[in-house]
């Protein structure tokens, strides 16, 4: 599959059948969506997962690299209105890429107290790690330049829409 053919839609039916199937069984999880791409993929998983457990992370201040980057114009307050201190939670991202925001949105959790667990899902993975983690669940693998980014957009309809931007 070639940039020019991911279909969103049916990446995040990939990505939902494995975490329906990996979970089974699992009691209750609690969904953690990282802003934005990820909080609204974490918003249909939760539906379909039937968790009243959701929360949204922004992880603008938690980064290391914030210096470098900058604070977006966009920063949310993050929203965790259930009790994180031995939950199980299945934090979501919509690209995983450095595992800088994996890592940042996990500091932020902990903020929160301390989870019985954390499971990571991506609807991509673009490789090139700088840190050591890897998605529980991922829908698909792609391999782009530095120069590329990789973003989900949502539609009036809530349908999910990829591009490839060049910076």
């Amino acid at each position: 599959m070639n940039l020019t053919e991911l279909d969103a839609e049916a990446l995040y039916a990939q990505l939902e059948a494995q975490v329906l199937s990996g979970l089974l069984g699992a009691g209750e999880v609690a969904v953690v969506g990282i802003y934005s791409g990820g909080a609204w993929l974490a918003d249909r998983l939760a539906r379909r997962l039937g968790s009243t457990d959701i929360g949204y992370i922004d992880v603008s201040f938690y980064r290391d690299d914030v210096a470098e980057r900058g604070l977006s114009a966009e920063v949310k307050p993050s929203q965790i209105p259930f009790d994180v201190e031995g939950a199980t939670i299945l934090l979501v991202d919509d690209v995983l890429y450095t595992g800088r925001t994996t890592r940042a949105a996990i500091n932020t959790l902990f903020d929160y107290g301390r989870p019985a667990k954390i499971m990571l899902a991506a609807l991509v993975d673009r490789g090139d790690r700088e840190l050591p983690v890897a998605a529980d669940f991922v829908a698909h693998t792609v391999t782009l330049s530095k120069e590329q980014h990789l973003v989900l957009h949502k539609d009036d309809e809530g349908r999910f829409r990829l591009t490839v931007d060049h910076v």
